[in-house]
């Protein structure tokens, strides 16, 4: 647990600074840039030549590393709260960094982040032992079919909407990288090869981070960050407790809800210091 635990917060410490850089090189791309086969090759070109972007990229690896081994000896619903802190990373950075201040709203949300994940990491159970689940994995699959498809196609409009709607894909395809790594199974190198879940889970991040690039391209951060947060956040939870057998400590359900609710609406609060000023 307390392993675990802190390789979630050393996790959300990079994710949170390359929260920043990433909008930075985002936004030095020309937006007619749309996620189909004629221009992404040249989109992805023009993201890979911001340095802020490849500092992003550095980053987002290397929290990865940490939040993977996190996604093994957690339950899912405490490993993803832990990534929430990011948004805390971030506003206290930009109230140092960038002259920014926070409400007294947003220090409460600080402190509902803070306190909420204290109550998981005392009401969490074991995490469910990685095993293989046929129409989870197959579930996944098909759902980054339609992710993909659904980008394609919000990544062709301009309007606010598609702003929202490529961040929740996004937040989709990050659940598709915790629900991946849960389903990898510990064995031999020949049994990992052969397991779907290796791949859908480089793939999940891929097709995240580039929907989160397209949406930041778009409309504020504040409506690209808040839903893609939302969906990688409830929806791996949701799957560990009911699908995956993560558990909770006997008596503790009230305190796990609370905690979690309290984390998801103070990372909503904090949503807009993702953004960054000129």
């Amino acid at each position: 647990m307390v392993l675990g635990l802190g390789a979630a917060l050393g996790a959300a410490v990079l994710f949170g600074v390359g929260a920043i850089m990433q909008a930075v090189g985002s936004r030095k791309v020309p937006t007619e840039s749309e996620l189909n086969p004629r221009r992404f090759g040249g989109f992805v070109v023009a993201l890979l030549k911001q340095p802020a972007f490849l500092g992003a990229l550095a980053l987002n690896l290397a929290g990865f590393g940490l939040h993977f081994v996190a996604l093994r000896l957690l339950p899912l619903y405490l490993a993803q709260a832990g990534i929430a802190v990011s948004l805390v990373v971030t506003a206290l950075l930009a109230t140092r960094l960038m002259s920014d201040q926070l409400s007294a709203l947003e220090w409460s949300a600080v402190a509902g982040v803070v306190v909420g994940l204290g109550l998981l990491a005392v009401s969490a159970g074991d995490a469910g032992a990685a095993a293989q689940h046929h129409g989870l994995t197959i579930g996944i699959i098909v759902g980054l079919i339609t992710i993909a498809v659904l980008g394609a196609l919000a990544s062709r409009s301009q309007h606010g909407v598609s702003t929202a709607l490529l961040g929740l894909l996004a937040g989709l395809g990050y659940a598709g990288v915790a629900i991946s790594a849960r389903l990898l199974q510990d064995g031999s190198i020949s049994e990992l090869f052969h397991s779907p879940t290796l791949y859908t889970l480089p793939i999940s991040g891929a097709l995240a981070f580039i929907l989160y690039s397209l949406a930041l391209q778009r409309g504020s951060v504040t409506l690209a960050t808040t839903p893609m947060i939302a969906l990688q956040t409830i929806t791996p939870a949701a799957v560990g407790v009911f699908v995956l057998n993560d558990a909770v400590r006997a008596g503790w359900w009230p305190a796990a809800i609370i905690g979690f609710a309290l984390s998801a609406a103070g990372s909503v609060v904090l949503v807009r210091f993702e953004s960054v000023k000129h």
